[in-house]
């Protein structure tokens, strides 16, 4: 299964080990940040899951982080940790667009049961309409692959199948990312049963196919666990 991974902002580091150490052996995976401006740029880097983020960082507040990452995803779950009590302060939190507020101290217990709720009321991630695949580009309405990425001013539109567009736009949703098979096939036939992951392994050889006049985009077999997307820049 994919691992959830978290962007996790502590500017004190005895409190930022034990968090990150504990959600890890939670099984989570943590990217961890004490500098309150990189928060949003190691968020634009590495798309978390979910982002916890302390109010009282350097050079950049957790409230102002979390506007940054307002405007570059406006789904992700945010958490709030504070040893703020007045009720401006939790009121501002939810102005910037945190979904939940925790108050310092806190039990671990809590934060992990606060991360499982904000996961599960969180909406499916919207893909654009037209999606950047190296010398393609994906218009999703259309369902359409076409030449003229960067550079790129020969060839045809191709018409893809409703399955090979979700498979693409999940693919593309993940780019980056080590995929689990189970986790393709949950999302596109709704199980993963023996004939649909035989399905599976002939439509990546089919989008393989399509993309194969650009060398910087690859589909990568990770054996015994899924795929990995490959984009120019990811």
């Amino acid at each position: 299964m994919t691992r959830i991974k978290i962007l996790y902002a502590e500017d004190e580091p005895f409190l930022g080990k034990i968090v990150k150490e504990t959600l890890e052996e939670k099984g989570f995976d943590v990217i961890m940040e004490t500098d309150g401006a990189a928060v949003p740029l190691v968020f634009q880097r590495t798309r978390p899951d979910v982002c916890v983020l302390d109010v009282m960082m350097p050079r950049l507040s957790g409230f102002e982080a979390a506007e940054a990452i307002r405007a570059l995803n406006r789904d992700v779950p945010i958490i709030f940790l504070t040893a703020k009590t007045q009720t401006e302060d939790l009121v501002t939190g939810f102005r910037k667009g945190g979904n939940d507020y925790i108050r310092k101290p806190f039990s671990m217990e809590e934060l992990i049961v606060r991360i499982e709720n904000a996961l599960r009321g969180r909406p499916a991630p919207s893909t654009p309409e037209s999606l950047p695949i190296g010398r393609y580009v994906f218009d999703t309405h259309r369902q359409e692959l076409l030449p003229g990425g960067p550079g790129d001013s020969a060839g045809s539109a191709r018409k893809l199948s409703f399955r090979e567009s979700e498979l693409l736009k999940y693919l593309w949703n993940h780019r980056g990312q080590v995929i689990d098979r189970e986790d393709i096939l949950r999302a596109i036939w709704g199980n993963d049963s023996f004939l649909n992951s035989r399905n599976l392994d002939v439509y990546i050889t089919k989008l393989r196919s399509y993309i194969k006049d650009d060398d910087a985009v690859e589909i990568l077999t990770i054996k015994g666990v899924g795929y990995r997307f490959v984009l120019p820049r990811y």
